[in-house]
């Protein structure tokens, strides 16, 4: 009896999963339309990335990391499957006595230090490259709230003058074409081709959250009393997903990231129907600005 349930349980287990695959795959060509950072069914490559800091992290993943990591493991595995072979019992009835080699332990020591140094020279440039925020377009301002739904406040000296917060989907009546887990109520959205600087933090009396949008290249913490800052710039108009990417409480899987990457026109557009849609506040971004700079 107790089998018959456990099986059922199971069928209807993967029946739910096959289930979800063929909606999410049936749902893609639509929303593939202008769709990145999006789950692909059967993807395992990184997100798309749409910004220089994006192509530069990929191409320090996949042309430097990748196939240093590749080479170790398989030197590794190599390795291991020789000293199975050639030292086990059968082929060496009397062990070896060899307590030490100079010239093994000065490799083995010399080989990782100049392995981590040729990852430490690109990787240096590229933290470099993202902490040097250059002349920035516009200013976004991102608090993590301790409700765990995100705040984004535009400042009225570029044109917006409100904050709205953005919250997940209610799951139950999602829309068709709408992505579980993923899409919310109200979408940040910024103009393509313009360099925007994102000033991150979180609710004084709240929790660290973790800001993060893989097409972007953006991955910053938002802390409590504490601005960090990081910039973008989207080369191609589209929707793009990111998540809370830190073990903030109990909805921390409930806290998507969505960018709406438009035309300038249609972001003028959004700006003025913005301020009509949301009440007017005096914005603390263009206060953080200017401590900024």
């Amino acid at each position: 009896m107790t089998s018959r349930i456990f099986r059922a349980g199971v069928l209807r287990s993967v029946a739910g999963s096959l289930a979800a695959i063929g909606a999410m795959t049936a749902a893609w060509p639509a929303l593939a339309q202008g769709f990145v950072g999006a789950p692909r069914p059967g993807g395992m490559s990184l997100p798309e990335s749409v910004t220089v800091i994006g192509h530069e992290i990929d191409f320090f993943h996949n042309a430097i990391l990748l196939p240093i990591i590749t080479v170790i493991c398989l030197f590794v595995l190599a390795l291991l499957i020789y000293i199975v072979v050639k030292f086990n019992a059968k082929a060496n009835p009397v062990p070896s006595k060899t307590t030490h080699h100079a010239l093994l332990e000065v490799a083995w020591t010399v080989l990782p230090v100049l392995i981590l140094l040729g990852i430490a020279i690109p990787s240096f440039r590229l933290l470099n490259h993202q902490l040097i925020i250059p002349d920035a377009d516009m200013t976004v301002k991102v608090t993590g709230n301790a409700s765990w739904a995100w705040t984004y406040s535009y400042p009225k000296d570029e044109g917006g003058g409100f904050e709205f917060q953005s919250r997940l989907l209610d799951q139950d009546t999602l829309a068709p074409g709408k992505l579980r887990l993923l899409d919310v109520d109200n979408e940040a959205v910024v103009p393509v081709n313009k360099i925007i600087r994102m000033q991150v933090t979180a609710d004084v009396v709240g929790i660290i959250h973790s800001f993060v949008v893989p097409a972007f290249g953006v991955r910053i913490d938002a802390v409590p009393g504490r601005l960090n800052e990081t910039w973008f710039k989207a080369e191609k108009e589209g929707i793009y997903y990111g998540q809370c990417s830190k073990l903030c409480g109990k909805d921390h899987a409930y806290m998507p990231i969505v960018f709406r990457v438009v035309s300038e026109e249609a972001y003028k557009t959004w700006l003025a129907e913005g301020q009509k849609k949301f009440a007017e506040v005096e914005s603390p971004v263009r206060l953080a600005a200017a401590v900024g700079n």
